[in-house]
């Protein structure tokens, strides 16, 4: 990155995952009615331990909720459904593989973690991307 640029800034990223998510099929997006997508830096102690992480650079992002595929109207969750983008980890990756536009790696991210709120498991998405 030129001296005379800055990184994008947490704005810059919510604006691309709104963006992102715009672009997504209308089915997909109706069946993420009430899920919020949130951006910050990094990973809490909390959330990268519960994810068995210990460096904050390793987790792009995290979806935090109760799946569509174990929801219950009998036995609503407390909280929202939630994705939670990591800035700085999308930053290092995106200047690690930088033929990927940084669009593209945020949109990336963030469909991953909406197959988390629809039940898929990471190993589901994998076998997913690699057959497409």
């Amino acid at each position: 990155m030129p001296k005379h640029q800055t990184a994008p800034s947490i704005e810059d990223f919510e604006a691309l995952a709104a963006s992102a998510f715009e672009t997504l099929p209308a089915e997909m997006r109706h069946l993420c009615a009430g899920l919020e997508i949130f951006v910050a830096d990094f990973a809490d102690a909390e959330t990268l331990a519960a994810v068995g992480l210990d460096d904050p650079f390793e987790l792009t992002g995290v979806y935090i909720g109760v799946d569509l595929s174990q929801k219950s109207v009998a036995n609503p969750s407390p909280e929202p459904d939630r994705v939670i983008l990591y800035r700085r980890p999308i930053l290092d990756e995106w200047a690690d593989h930088g033929e990927i536009p940084l669009g593209e790696l945020v949109t990336h991210v963030l469909v991953h973690e909406i197959g988390h709120h629809f039940g898929l498991s990471d190993d589901d998405m994998h076998r997913i991307e690699d057959e497409a």
